[in-house]
């Protein structure tokens, strides 16, 4: 199938439906991913200071907001921990609708984690890149910069990725971008992020000094297991 076709329909009913005001699917403001579960994780270039508050996450729009200190209060959300503790697996497929930010320095993200490891980015976004995607497969080390006059800050974007044993697929827009022919092995499973980061100016550059907050939006997110 070309790289071009159009993304199929799912079979069945979602497994899992975010509802990110609710406690019992999503913990706010720590995750292992960062050291010590966080607040803040300055070697990955980030001026993350993780916060619970809602109203950085819950609403499904998250935002950051600059401290004294130099850092940003930001918002995220994440599976891990939670009541449900849910897990993507080999074989799901996840759907998402996100409104990406207008502030340079915005790093919204859409990933999995577990036990230090077992990341796929769903899409990561720099707006001094503003037309580009990074999609990436570090179970197995592969990504793709998805270019298209389509993507720019502040415009939404319909995503979909499917987790393959032998290939992670990735649609953008509806329309297949990028099959990574390496895909994340048979029992593949790990917890769901979404969060805004903030860059500290080593591979994209810091905020402006005039910008004193940022955000994006997630309106949807779903995810489809083998029919159902």
């Amino acid at each position: 199938m070309p790289l071009s076709s159009p993304t199929p329909p799912p079979a069945g009913e979602p497994v899992f439906t975010a509802d990110f005001a609710s406690s019992e699917q999503w913990v706010a403001g720590r995750s292992w991913a960062y050291p010590g579960g966080g607040p803040v994780n300055p070697r990955d270039n980030k001026l993350d200071h993780l916060v619970a508050d809602p109203a950085h996450s819950r609403s499904g729009t998250f935002r950051a907001t600059r401290r004294r200190d130099g850092l940003w209060d930001t918002g995220l959300l994440t599976t891990e921990g939670s009541a449900e503790g849910f897990q993507v697996r080999t074989g799901d497929i996840l759907e998402a609708r996100v409104r990406l930010p207008e502030e340079t320095g915005a790093w919204p993200a859409i990933w999995t984690w577990r036990d230090g490891g077992q990341e796929v980015d769903v899409f990561e976004y720099h707006p001094d890149n503003p037309d580009l995607l990074e999609l990436s497969n570090r179970v197995r080390g592969t990504y793709r910069y998805h270019r298209s006059p389509e993507i720019r800050p502040g415009g939404w974007v319909d995503l979909r990725i499917s987790f393959g044993t032998r290939s992670v697929v990735w649609w953008v827009d509806g329309r297949r971008v990028f099959s990574d022919g390496r895909g994340v092995g048979r029992s593949w499973h790990a917890y769901l992020i979404v969060n805004l980061s903030v860059c500290a100016g080593r591979y994209h550059p810091a905020p402006d000094p005039e910008t004193r907050e940022m955000s994006f939006e997630v309106s949807g997110l779903r995810v489809f297991r083998n029919g159902g």
